[in-house]
């Protein structure tokens, strides 16, 4: 594989999950990464817990916005390398043709946003989503990419996506 990446995070609204992703991978995986992220049904918002999670990791919350996925299949969009979905709702959708045909893989996590509790319970449920996401990019990060043959690689991605798996928010 080459020395640049660009990954897509895929997320059903984009606001919480898939943004906090692109937020860490553009953090942790530069210069070697640029992070996106994109909903099927974005909200059109950001939501503020997830930007006070970033916000107190000390990363840039600049320019993050929600937005929707087609932008991404369309002439002049970045050729991915890495599509990962982050809730089960998009990993069920049909999803565009992506340039490029990028490695796939699923890493299902319980939507904080979906969280209904008292505002500590909420702040909880943002912070261990956080958690999760910066530990799994972090094991994406140190993978030898440039080593792995696609069978591989695709044996790793999926067992990132089982590594830290929560239980599911009540």
């Amino acid at each position: 594989m080459q020395g640049h990446y660009n990954v897509l995070f895929l997320c059903t609204g984009n606001s919480a999950r898939s943004i906090m992703a692109e937020a860490i991978l553009n953090f942790k995986g530069r210069p070697n990464f640029t992070g996106y992220s994109a909903g099927s049904h974005p909200s059109g918002k950001v939501r503020p817990e997830a930007l006070k999670q970033l916000e107190t990791a000390h990363i840039t919350i600049s320019g993050l916005r929600s937005k929707a996925w087609d932008e991404f299949s369309l002439p002049g969009s970045p050729k991915l390398d890495f599509v990962f979905t982050v809730c089960d709702n998009a990993a069920n959708e049909v999803c565009p043709v992506w340039p490029g045909q990028p490695m796939t893989a699923h890493w299902g996590i319980p939507d904080p946003a979906a969280v209904q509790g008292s505002e500590a319970e909420i702040e909880r449920a943002f912070r261990e989503t956080f958690f999760i996401l910066d530990r799994r990019i972090s094991l994406f990060l140190s993978l030898p990419l440039k080593t792995l043959d696609n069978l591989a690689l695709k044996r790793e991605l999926d067992n990132i996506g089982q590594t830290m798996t929560p239980v599911a928010h009540e």
